[in-house]
């Protein structure tokens, strides 16, 4: 009998500038006990829900947390996006399930607040991309449809329901 990993409710959010960017995270450890290398992959800031928080209040503590940004819950649009992601986070398998909100328009100079002693570890670039840059870049995004997906949300306000992505 095998066990299955542990599900992680998580809330991510896509952070756009008014110059049509995106700013992501580049994930570069694999597992703490190795200093990280390159970037492996370019993500949204976000992370796990605590116990007791709503996936709103993890999105904002999460900002506030890795990238030095304080919002107000009711500034993130959305939920957009759903993802189910199955994998190692620092070297222990998760079954993710996260929550993509959006916010618009942020002019932001990325100064981590409050990281984990992991995330420090980890010590992970940050850069805003165009969505010409997602499709010629050659780098490996999550979600993976990221290049694809991203000018729907450009458009304008998200009115749907969430949309399931990869």
């Amino acid at each position: 009998m095998s066990s299955r990993p542990p599900v992680r409710p998580s809330a991510r959010v896509l952070i756009l500038g008014p110059d049509s960017r995106v700013l992501l995270l580049g994930a570069r450890l694999l597992e703490p006990a190795r200093p990280p290398g390159d970037v492996l992959y370019w993500y949204t800031p976000g992370g796990g829900v605590e116990a007791g928080e709503t996936l709103r209040a993890a999105a904002v503590r999460e900002l506030a947390e890795e990238i030095g940004l304080h919002v107000h819950p009711g500034a993130l649009e959305g939920p957009v996006w759903l993802r189910r992601a199955v994998g190692p986070v620092a070297g222990v398998e998760f079954d993710s399930r996260e929550t993509f909100f959006v916010l618009r328009d942020v002019v932001h100079d990325v100064t981590p607040g409050q990281l984990t002693e992991l995330e420090r570890l980890a010590d992970e670039p940050h850069r805003w991309w165009s969505v010409e840059e997602l499709v010629d870049g050659g780098e490996t995004f999550q979600p993976a449809e990221l290049a694809a997906l991203l000018p729907e949300l450009l458009a304008g306000p998200w009115t749907g329901p969430p949309r399931i992505v990869d």
